[in-house]
């Protein structure tokens, strides 16, 4: 096991959690999810969590691991055309994790991903938390729009709102 990885998680709590994403950051992910959705027939999902537990992290449960996990917890690959996408934040590794179900990873390769991932964290490693999560959003959603555009009935088949896990 890394211990430097446990000691990361032992010391993130739910709290630190919460002051990275405040009410005014989820309120800004709410809009942005919104108004996203409005460019495409995707769904997008936002999570949040401070850390893994000490049973997940002796078994070596990667970030991506939990991300597919949550993905599946909170029902995202259940839309009606297989377009949801979860954006999966794990404070303690400082991962931004993004997965995508059958229909979008059809069409939107791991490296678009994987850059979106990447300027998040680089917004989160300078503690700017509501910049990198509202970038991220709407990237995802430009993604979303080239390959997914709207047409007729929209329904918002998800939560808008981020979930703090």
């Amino acid at each position: 096991m890394d211990l430097t990885r446990f000691w990361r998680h032992v010391a993130m709590t739910p709290a630190q959690a919460r002051q990275a994403f405040p009410p005014r950051v989820r309120d800004a992910i709410v809009r942005a999810v919104a108004e996203g959705e409005k460019l495409h027939r995707g769904e997008i999902r936002f999570a949040v969590e401070a850390e893994l537990g000490t049973l997940q992290l002796l078994r070596g449960h990667s970030s991506r691991a939990r991300a597919i996990e949550v993905f599946h917890r909170l029902g995202v690959g259940r839309t009606a055309e297989r377009t949801g996408v979860l954006v999966y934040v794990l404070l303690a590794d400082r991962a931004v994790e993004i997965v995508a179900d059958r229909g979008i990873s059809a069409k939107v390769g791991p490296d678009e991903w994987r850059s979106i991932c990447a300027t998040m964290q680089e917004a989160f490693r300078a503690g700017r938390f509501e910049d990198g999560a509202v970038a991220g959003v709407a990237s995802v959603s430009s993604l979303l729009g080239k390959h997914f555009p709207p047409s007729g009935a929209n329904p918002n088949e998800l939560p808008d709102q981020p979930v703090m896990l």
